[in-house]
């Protein structure tokens, strides 16, 4: 015996529609830095037993509600939780360093400060990418920046942070030959967006910056080796 046909018509399933969805309700709406000195931890696998302490930079607040923890990571400012890998770090938790509670979400006078700003600084929906708030850079963050072709990799300060409607953050990186004044300030003509004149740009805490300027051998030979494999992954691609 037959199955009775419904009498509704049948519905197409858009996937990639629901999945933008789905990626719009996690992007970045608002920013709060971090200034209290709360940490993101993280494990690796090559010692398993031993847990890392990375400072947090700020949080985020999603269009779907979610607070997270933002720290430099790579190639971007990332969300704490999504860590999720053996041999560069996978996520454990937060920490507060003074009183060393470990936790696994948001503070809750961090999501209050996030939801009333959002509440106020309400903007309108626009198609055209707009900037929504700038932070200054605390940490002494720097970026390795790499170009097409043969050109050389430059080392550069992140002098501070932009969000933009679309929920992406941009490092502010300094062009020399444009500063009329110091110290350099986030709101400075000198600055610009990191990926809209670098086809890479990685991040890394001050204490590593300081280690690729002073040349310390096993550090150059780590980033030796990060180059080429990006290299391999097709860097001279447009």
């Amino acid at each position: 015996m037959g199955i009775p046909l419904s009498p509704r018509p049948a519905q197409i399933i858009d996937l990639e529609a629901m999945r933008q969805r789905q990626l719009a309700r996690r992007r970045l709406i608002r920013l709060s830095p971090e200034l209290d000195g709360l940490e993101m931890v993280y494990r690796l696998s090559s010692s398993a037993d031993t847990l890392y302490g990375m400072p947090l930079l700020a949080w985020g607040l999603r269009e779907d509600g979610e607070v997270v923890g933002l720290v430099p990571w790579m190639e971007a400012l990332t969300a704490c939780h999504c860590l999720d890998d053996a041999e560069h770090g996978s996520f454990v938790g937060y920490r507060d360093p003074e009183t060393e509670e470990l936790f696994e979400v948001a503070p809750e006078h961090k999501v209050m400060e996030l939801e009333h700003a959002a509440a106020y600084f309400d903007y309108e929906d626009t198609d055209e990418t707009t900037l929504i708030q700038q932070l200054p850079e605390s940490q002494g963050t720097h970026a390795l920046c790499m170009d097409k072709g043969s050109a050389p990799w430059q080392l550069k300060q992140v002098f501070g942070w932009r969000l933009y409607n679309d929920g992406k953050v941009e490092a502010l990186l300094a062009d020399e030959s444009r500063v009329e004044s110091t110290p350099i300030l986030p709101s400075d003509p000198c600055l610009y967006p990191g990926h809209s004149r670098h086809r890479v740009v990685y991040f890394f805490q001050r204490q590593i910056a300081n280690r690729i300027r002073h040349e310390d051998p096993a550090t150059l030979e780590a980033l030796a080796l990060m180059v080429m494999a990006d290299d391999d992954d097709g860097g001279s691609t447009e």
